[in-house]
């Protein structure tokens, strides 16, 4: 008699299908990312001042959306809370073809970043919904990897394009119709009736952002800090300085394959319950490639630190995710959830706007030094106080 445990079923439909919604929300979101300071630059003559405080608007709202959406996601059906907000998101990319003059583009991108925080954490909310309670952990995991895969192609093909084009307009439709497509994949998602308790006790911050998290929060500030910096001024960086043309495709590419082989190797980690040690991994490698792209101002270092960071993040961030949801009860799993994603809102903001203030005056070495600085901040961090945090007072 075979009395081995049934394992549940991983990759259901509904998983499967809010996965490849979610890889279309990044994938159209990094379509545009890595190019809109050369877009800035070429189309407005703006400068990288101007460019980091217009990009900075998108961080700023998708952070306060996050801090909104992770307390609406709780209170009111999750699957209307997503599909208002995701159709909001996708007609959105009308208005940067619309804009005619810096200041429109400037407030079309600043709250475009509102239905963007929003969508991002009800589909992902739904996402833990719709996993078997015995492989959550490695489906939170394997949920990151529809980011990474997106975000290994699509600046490639955007690269592509304009290369082709040099057209931008083409880059923001696209961008919609993949949007668009994400829409309608998340519309035909089920999802289990879910009673929805309303919670009598007075309104407070631990509504809004899981305070227990603070350390937590903290610490991945910094690493988003250093992400921001990276990732908004790789592209610039590396045309201007090394002369690599369209060598942002390339890195982002190394990048996310970095990502993907570290979530996959860390998958089965995760499904152990070890989490802090994947965490603890992360940061460490993390570190260490920030350092190669600041100490290496060539192709190698370039190049290099794109792969050691992917695999480094590929650990880190999954694992945060999940500290976070277990240091929360499961009434507050939309809250816990847009915790984590509104500290690296915050970070990766911080990052586009003082990145851009420390080129335009200081050189790009310094913003990268600077932005290995903030990770370092970070990772002692994490040794020294979240880690044994997490430790006592996990709930699950």
């Amino acid at each position: 008699m075979n009395t081995k445990p049934q394992v549940e079923k991983l990759w259901n439909t509904n998983y499967i299908k809010i996965w490849c919604a979610n890889f279309m929300i990044f994938f159209s979101f990094m379509l545009l990312t890595p190019l809109l300071p050369i877009y800035l630059r070429d189309t407005f003559q703006a400068d990288k001042d101007t460019i980091g405080f217009v990009l900075f608007g998108y961080s700023v709202m998708a952070l306060v959306a996050r801090l909104f959406s992770g307390y609406i996601v709780d209170s009111f059906p999750r699957k209307m809370v997503l599909m208002v907000c995701f159709v909001v998101f996708t007609f959105f990319f009308v208005g940067y073809v619309a804009a005619g003059s810096l200041v429109l583009f400037a407030i079309v991108r600043t709250l475009h970043g509102l239905p963007f925080g929003a969508t991002t954490v009800a589909n992902s909310t739904i996402a833990i919904d719709v996993l078997p309670s015995s492989r959550r952990t490695e489906g939170v995991g394997y949920y990151g990897l529809s980011n990474n895969i997106a975000s290994a192609i699509s600046p490639s093909v955007a690269i592509w394009i304009y290369a082709s084009t040099h057209n931008f307009n083409i880059l923001f439709w696209l961008a919609m119709i993949i949007a668009f497509l994400g829409l309608i994949i998340d519309a035909t998602v089920k999802t289990s009736p879910r009673e929805i308790v309303k919670d009598k006790t007075p309104i407070s911050l631990d509504r809004f952002f899981l305070l227990k998290g603070w350390s937590h929060a903290l610490t991945m500030v910094c690493f988003a800090f250093s992400y921001g910096v990276l990732s908004t001024y790789v592209a610039i960086y590396g045309k201007e300085k090394l002369g690599i043309e369209g060598g942002s495709g390339t890195f982002f590419l190394l990048l996310s394959v970095g990502l993907i082989l570290s979530r996959l190797q860390g998958g089965k980690a995760l499904r152990e319950g070890k989490i802090t040690q994947n965490a603890s991994m992360g940061v460490c490698v993390s570190l260490c490639g920030y350092l190669i792209f600041a100490a290496l101002p060539n192709e190698f270092g370039y190049y290099g630190a794109a792969v050691v960071i992917g695999l480094g993040n590929g650990h880190m961030y999954p694992a945060y995710q999940n500290m976070f949801v277990n240091l929360a009860p499961h009434s507050q799993r939309g809250t816990a959830n847009s915790s984590i994603l509104v500290s690296w809102d915050v970070g990766v903001g911080l990052g586009i706007l003082l990145g851009g203030i420390l080129s335009e005056h200081y050189g790009y070495s310094t913003a990268f030094w600077v932005g290995w600085i903030v990770n370092l901040l970070g990772f002692s961090g994490y040794w020294l106080y979240v880690k044994g945090f997490y430790e006592r007072n996990k709930l699950r």
